[in-house]
């Protein structure tokens, strides 16, 4: 299945399938009862999604929008935990993928808890070359979807991005 830029996956609260990005990016937004919405996540290529479903099934967290065209297989929710059940490598296979995204996850802890506003854009834009570049992270995102990423309003994440570019 392709997916184009902009486009929604699955949205909040929807039961169904998991998928497979084979290619692109996927963000994860909570959406509030007012109608706002918060990124919560990026979703990298060769993740299955929804993590907090991989085990057993749980209504969407949140909604997959594509950043970018995006290439998706569909697993169906009932052969998925069967052949779960049935293959022990699997849970392995499992428990390493979401290792992996627990280990990635702890990066993004790292750039919430740093103090300076300057550091926390340096620390995701640095996360996000590591695991998603070469593109710049504004090419990618919006300056407001970067502030929420950090914990920063969008005012703040425009001037540090307006100095790093006098810097250069």
């Amino acid at each position: 299945m392709i997916l184009h830029k902009g486009e929604t996956l699955f949205r909040q609260g929807e039961t169904g399938p998991l998928y497979h990005l084979k290619s692109g990016l996927l963000k994860i937004v909570r959406v509030h009862e007012d109608g706002s919405s918060f990124l919560v996540n990026i979703i990298l290529p060769n993740e299955i999604i929804p993590h907090h479903s991989l085990i057993s099934p749980n209504p969407y967290f949140g909604t997959a929008v594509a950043l970018v065209a995006c290439e998706i297989e569909i697993y169906p929710a009932k052969q998925w935990y069967l052949e779960l059940e049935q293959d022990p490598q699997k849970s392995r296979s499992i428990a390493i993928l979401l290792q992996e995204k627990l280990r990635m996850m702890q990066q993004r802890i790292d750039q919430l808890t740093e103090m300076a506003p300057a550091m926390k854009l340096r620390k995701l834009q640095s996360w996000f070359l590591a695991y998603i570049g070469p593109a710049d992270i504004t090419d990618v995102l919006t300056q407001e979807e970067i502030g929420q990423l950090i914990g920063l309003r969008r005012e703040t994440v425009n001037r540090l991005l307006r100095a790093q570019t006098a810097d250069r």
